[in-house]
């Protein structure tokens, strides 16, 4: 009798440790998780690289089509603020991952490598490359290819961009790559000689140029996308692989605003084309993070 009341006291027992364990659950259903910390604090912070049309700071308000997207969703979760985190661009994964911040948002491509080190939320946006050189174009640079075939060339490339990986895969060589911290930094290598040419994503390099107003620069019009799998590139919000619950959240939510329209006219606000660079709703980041989606 005494072994069957005490059996069955330590069954209790493990119910209701069992109980209390689920109330830890991060899925984001009871009220905890990451979710629920950033609704009881009302703010989200944001990681992000100054990216123009993706994210930047302007005047002091965070801004750009990558973030639009953020803070409709998370307003949508019930998270109203939106506090900026500006990093350089080759920080923003070990900041998440150090809790710096609790997203980032600035349209960063999903890469398999990429996807060993944080969570990626659902595609939002794709895009191609771009090249500024010094006006004229006196080398006649119009592909990677270009660049790789001339080892007299040198080419600036943000620290941390994918392009880095890009260039090289097309043949380009490690000591032809010269890293700099920002687009403007770019900019300033090819007009004082430093360096040739200089690549990105074409929205960021074409608005930066205008933007710039330098006469001593041009975007090539005609550059030839480079038929590389990372091309084109399909950006996301990126997450700590902690806040599981989160990410779910934040899918569910994108989805619904990609269905009503919404990312679309977000992405047209920015300077994109809701045609041309809204994604195909049969792509996922499992598709892309995999390579998947690369392959014919």
């Amino acid at each position: 009798m005494k072994k069957l009341l005490l059996t069955s006291v330590l069954g209790l027992l493990l119910i209701a440790l069992a109980a209390c364990g689920s109330n830890d659950d991060t899925s984001g259903d009871g009220d905890s998780g990451k979710l629920a910390e950033l609704k009881e604090a009302g703010t989200v912070k944001i990681g992000f690289a100054d990216e123009k049309p993706y994210a930047y700071e302007e005047d002091g308000e965070l801004k750009g089509a990558a973030v639009d997207i953020a803070k409709a969703v998370f307003k949508e979760l019930g998270v109203e603020e939106v506090e900026g985190h500006l990093s350089e661009w080759d920080n923003l994964i070990s900041g998440l991952n150090a809790e710096k911040f609790d997203v980032i948002t600035a349209g960063m491509a999903i890469k398999p490598d990429r996807c060993e080190n944080v969570a990626f939320g659902e595609p939002e946006m794709k895009y191609g490359e771009g090249m500024i050189v010094e006006k004229g174009n006196p080398l006649n640079l119009t592909s990677y290819k270009d660049i790789a075939d001339n080892p007299d060339v040198t080419v600036a490339i943000m620290s941390g961009a994918t392009e880095i990986d890009y260039v090289q895969t097309e043949g380009v060589s490690e000591d032809q790559i010269l890293a700099v911290p920002d687009i403007p930094a770019s900019f300033s290598a090819v007009s004082s000689g430093r360096a040739d040419v200089t690549t990105g994503t074409e929205m960021t390099v074409k608005m930066a140029l205008e933007s710039a107003e330098n006469d001593d620069l041009e975007f090539v019009s005609d550059f030839e996308q480079p038929n590389i799998e990372g091309v084109p590139s399909y950006g996301a919000a990126a997450f700590n692989q902690k806040h599981t619950d989160l990410v779910e959240a934040y899918n569910e939510k994108l989805k619904e605003l990609k269905e009503d329209g919404t990312v679309g006219e977000l992405l047209e606000a920015n300077y994109f084309s809701a045609e041309g660079n809204s994604v195909d709703p049969s792509i996922t980041t499992e598709s892309v993070c995999s390579g998947d989606v690369y392959k014919d």
